[in-house]
């Protein structure tokens, strides 16, 4: 009984419990309702196995994936720098906050018709979407970490000889790790959303395209494939992200088993 019980509270804990009820009551409603406005799962997994079968399905996937890395690791090298300045130097950060309190409530999709015309119809229109999609989120969450910051610990580090240069590096950015680890882990999120955006106006390949042009075929099943690509591909990127946050930063307070954008 007691083997019964640790099973049911690891299956809990990952999760499956929560997961086979959600296709237990999509499968119900499924049948309550038609199969082209709600496929079921089964229907779901068939749309699988036919965009796997002419290989558009790991071919958008791709295509998708390598749009999201490569924009976010762009913002994140343009973010984390602004940052670590907007919080250490005081002209910066007034100089720069007005235009950060202003264009981080513009959805980067409401940027794609410029984009596609100063930058092309093709990849580095959307690249640079999710990048600015990126950037923000990041920057102010490196701000807030180096603000919180107790000024005690620089006076401490300056008072024994340290160099500005050695207090960014040794004092301001180890403490201000947590919070940027937690910006890039929002930021991925923010890079799934830009990126479907731009696929479904702007895109000829991409899990966002799939999702757009299965209206055109009324295959409700492909745009339930699209979203839970989605899903997975978010899902497993922010687990592995975790993972090597945990490997190589717990000395700064990064643990593995924060959910829900910790770090």
């Amino acid at each position: 009984m007691s083997s019964l019980k640790k099973i049911l509270r690891s299956s809990i804990k990952a999760g499956i419990i929560s997961w086979l009820v959600a296709v237990a009551i999509w499968q119900i409603a499924s049948l309550l309702s038609k199969p082209e406005y709600l496929p079921g799962p089964i229907q779901t997994i068939l749309g699988v196995r036919e965009l796997l079968e002419d290989g558009s399905l790991a071919r958008y996937i791709l295509v998708s994936f390598g749009r999201v890395i490569s924009g976010w690791i762009l913002g994140n090298l343009i973010a984390i720098p602004l940052g670590l300045l907007i919080g250490r130097i005081r002209i910066i950060k007034e100089l720069i906050e007005p235009f950060i309190d202003f264009f981080r409530f513009v959805p980067a999709i409401a940027f794609i018709t410029l984009f596609i015309m100063w930058f092309g119809i093709g990849e580095q229109s959307k690249v640079i979407l999710i990048m600015y999609a990126t950037s923000f989120i990041v920057m102010i969450n490196t701000a807030a970490g180096v603000l919180a910051l107790d000024e005690n610990k620089v006076r401490a580090a300056r008072s024994l000889g340290a160099t500005e240069l050695q207090i960014l590096f040794h004092v301001v950015i180890p403490a201000a790790v947590p919070y940027i680890f937690t910006g890039i882990r929002l930021a991925m999120g923010n890079s799934f959303m830009a990126i479907v955006g731009a696929e479904m106006i702007a895109a000829k390949e991409g899990v966002g395209y799939l999702i757009w042009t299965a209206r055109l075929y009324f295959k409700t099943d492909w745009v339930f494939v699209g979203l839970f690509s989605l899903g997975f591909m978010g899902f497993l990127t922010d687990r592995i992200l975790r993972e090597v946050g945990a490997r190589t930063m717990r000395r700064y307070g990064i643990k593995n088993e924060t959910r829900f954008g910790g770090g």
